[in-house]
């Protein structure tokens, strides 16, 4: 089961698709009327359902649910012809939780991830492990989104696993990937690694679809998110997904930034400092400070800077080969936020 049927079935909502038939929405005057997947108006209250979605007016080739617990209530098209969503409030508190339930055996996995992804990176030929392990250094490194097929097709809009060949820029030991990512926000990010880069230029000559493909005996496959997310639980042993790199990338830049922070000694200057360090996160990440703060910067490592505990953490914390001192840091104060939670419950 997909990672958004499972969020679907936790949040006791049926899981949808806007291929299939649903409620049509026709301009009437200066309102709308909506007609049922039977072609009949609908009914007072299914409108009132309808209307509290907040369909925005200029959307075109508007899909509406016809079941109030399905997980999507409506699909369209903005001015710029960019396929929206509005969903289920009950589905997005379930995905929005989900990125930080796993960031605990995601920190503790890191280490092992990375020499699995070291090992994998020096296979003979192209097999699966090896270009799975190239994502994953490449997600590891970037923090850019794994993408899927979904928004490529519909939005022209890319993340790591649905980039062409013509994303990638290779050059004296540099990879650059050029792109236009979730939103249409243009991204280019570069690494400097000899090794990725020959192997970023290997995968470009094997001639799949997409950009990052492997060979199964004489047949090209291309890697997707699901590959991807199969080979991160099977080398952590945990129930994580490609999108805990983003969460933990903006997790650790944040408690970066505070441990740099002299204690505050009000609450007003507790919050300035916060709101900087998920300004240096939301850089990181190209995202804005209120969903940075919202989705990409675990709270329980905002408060241990409030409570002085993020500092204690980092200044008994040491990096190791496979983890910096944030990450480790990090991982403490997580740990010990989930141990308070054990023992509060």
């Amino acid at each position: 089961m997909e990672e958004a049927e499972l969020a679907a079935r936790d949040a006791g909502l049926r899981y949808v698709s806007d291929a299939k038939p649903g409620i049509r929405r026709v301009r009437r005057g200066r309102g709308f009327s909506y007609v049922g997947p039977d072609g009949k108006p609908v009914s007072t209250a299914e409108r009132r359902r309808i209307e509290a979605i907040a369909i925005p007016p200029a959307w075109t080739n508007v899909w509406i649910c016809p079941r109030p617990d399905g997980h999507v209530q409506a699909t369209g098209r903005d001015a710029k012809g960019r396929k929206q969503h509005r969903y289920h409030a009950d589905w997005r508190r379930i995905r929005d939780a989900s990125k930080y339930e796993r960031l605990v055996d995601f920190g503790a996995g890191l280490p092992a991830l990375r020499a699995a992804v070291e090992r994998d990176l020096e296979l003979p030929g192209f097999p699966r492990e090896k270009a799975l392990a190239l994502v994953v250094s490449l997600l590891d490194r970037t923090l850019v989104r794994v993408g899927n097929d979904e928004y490529a097709t519909s939005n022209s809009s890319y993340g790591l696993t649905t980039l062409l060949a013509d994303h990638a820029h290779v050059d004296a030991g540099q990879v650059v990937l050029d792109f236009v990512g979730k939103s249409g926000a243009k991204q280019r990010v570069a690494v400097q690694d000899r090794r990725l880069a020959r192997l970023v230029r290997r995968c470009s000559e094997l001639g799949g679809q997409e950009l990052f493909s492997f060979l199964d005996g004489e047949r090209v496959c291309d890697v997707g998110s699901g590959d991807v997310n199969d080979y991160l639980r099977e080398k952590t042993g945990a129930q994580v997904t490609a999108k805990h790199f983003r969460t933990w990338g903006g997790t650790c830049a944040a408690a970066a930034a505070l441990v740099l922070c002299r204690p505050p000694s009000t609450s007003k200057e507790a919050e300035a400092q916060v709101l900087a360090a998920i300004d240096v996160a939301a850089c990181v990440l190209g995202n804005t400070r209120a969903v940075c703060r919202s989705s990409y910067v675990h709270p329980a490592v905002l408060d241990a800077h409030t409570s002085g505990v993020l500092l204690e953490a980092w200044q008994r914390s040491r990096a190791t080969e496979r983890a910096s001192r944030a990450e480790r840091t990090v991982l403490s104060v997580l740990q010990r936020a989930a141990g308070d939670l054990m023992l509060a419950g």
